[in-house]
């Protein structure tokens, strides 16, 4: 008779289901129970992407990856090799979930639902005996040779041959603390992947105005990145945005989110190319009303908005506009300066930076390094990406890791 062997996950988001899955499909002797700590699961891919699932990201090659991550870029090179971008679409694909790709290179169930690929992770669970507890909250871990005993804010207590810790990020250092009682030490964790608050600024009236490619510089840093930029009733969004906080995270945090931002609206153009520009179209349209002649093709609010800033009258015509106005309209289409005061997150979709040590895990297996038979998975390692999926393709590839190691030597053992 052959005697089972006990997994428990500790995390019922991405990372901790792919775990748990595919373990007891990996290994029919071992017996796999998840533990969430809320009555919710999986409930990062439940809002991620609008409610569509941004599943992955369509790169296929490991190193160009590896740099959309703020931190982590080492060891992700290292564990994609094992579970990759591919490795995820045709897992999907086999329970009947097809991933599509979108313009921005995001990948996304052609269901749009996501739905879909909650399903497919739940009938996996049902499908191989994984035993689900919620409401089941982990205070601490004990080891007593080769056994885990892991202790519940319940009172109860459960026994285990190997733990996997998929638990996500914690905003507070604090909030650490009964992982570092098993010899790890911990990066503080900063938020990353948040918005930029400009409190009663004028630009807010905006909210709903996108432009399809700006570029964002953080004064004083650094920090750059160009794409798409979301207006806000609270402030600045959109991926140019969410990017520049993950790359930024630590950097920002000291700053306390209290930093100006230089937004050129053009990136195809700077001061001196913009007035060559300018100079050009009022040859032709001089006789035009500016409001009129939104030359630069950006949203008509926003054009509307920088004419008032720039002190462009309502009813000026391209002939009798001012240089020192026109210089003002220039140096606000290219070089408009906020002023950022706070942050906002998302609580579903909230990322870290920091967790784990990642020097104290085993990149290949995601094993300890500190003690055998302890994994981890997910957020709570110090890795996160930028926005578009790579954050997800880190928990696919940690948990499925993790998964076969503990499959392996579950047969051994």
């Amino acid at each position: 008779m052959v005697v089972k062997k006990k997994l428990v996950v500790i995390g019922g988001g991405a990372a901790g289901f792919f775990c748990a899955v595919n373990a007891a499909r990996m290994n029919k002797n071992i017996e796999v129970v998840l533990l969430e700590k809320s009555n919710k699961l999986l409930s990062k891919v439940k809002v991620s992407g609008g409610g569509r699932c941004n599943v992955c990201h369509a790169i296929f090659d490991i190193l160009e990856m590896s740099k959309k991550y703020p931190r982590g870029q080492h060891f992700v090179k290292k564990s994609f090799h094992q579970f990759f971008t591919t490795d995820t679409i045709n897992w999907f694909e086999e329970r009947g979930v097809a991933i599509k790709k979108e313009a921005d290179g995001r990948m996304f169930p052609c269901s749009n639902s996501s739905q879909s690929i909650i399903d497919a992770l739940m009938v996996d669970a049902q499908n191989f005996g994984v035993e689900i507890m919620q409401h089941a909250e982990v205070k601490e871990i004990i080891k007593d040779h080769n056994c885990f005993s892991l202790l519940l804010s319940s009172g109860s207590k459960i026994e285990a041959h190997y733990v996997c810790i998929a638990s996500g990020g914690y905003p507070k250092s604090g909030m650490f603390e009964w992982l570092q009682k098993l010899g790890h030490t911990i990066s503080d964790p900063v938020p990353s992947l948040f918005t930029f608050n400009l409190p009663k600024h004028s630009i807010t009236e905006l909210m709903g105005v996108s432009v399809p490619q700006v570029k964002v510089k953080i004064e004083g840093s650094k920090l750059t990145e160009e794409g798409p930029l979301l207006i806000t009733h609270w402030g600045l969004s959109g991926p140019v945005v969410l990017r520049l906080s993950a790359w930024g995270a630590r950097e920002l945090n000291a700053k306390q989110y209290s930093f100006n931002v230089h937004i050129n609206w053009l990136p195809q153009f700077n001061e001196q190319s913009l007035k060559i520009e300018i100079t050009q179209f009022r040859l032709t349209n001089s006789i035009k009303k500016l409001t009129n002649s939104n030359f630069a093709n950006l949203p008509n609010r926003l054009w509307h908005y920088l004419l008032e800033q720039s002190g462009v009258a309502t009813e000026m015509r391209w002939a009798d506009l001012p240089s020192k106005v026109e210089n003002s309209l220039i140096k606000n289409m290219v070089d408009y300066v906020l002023e950022v005061r706070g942050k906002t997150t998302f609580k579903e979709e909230f990322v870290t930076a920091g967790g784990i040590n990642l020097s104290e895990v085993d990149a290949n297996t995601m094993m300890s390094k500190r003690m055998e038979n302890l994994f981890f998975a997910g957020e709570v390692l110090d890795v996160d990406g930028i926005t578009g999926g790579f954050n997800f393709q880190h928990a696919w590839t940690s948990g499925w890791l993790a998964a076969n190691e503990i499959a392996s030597l579950s047969k051994i053992g």
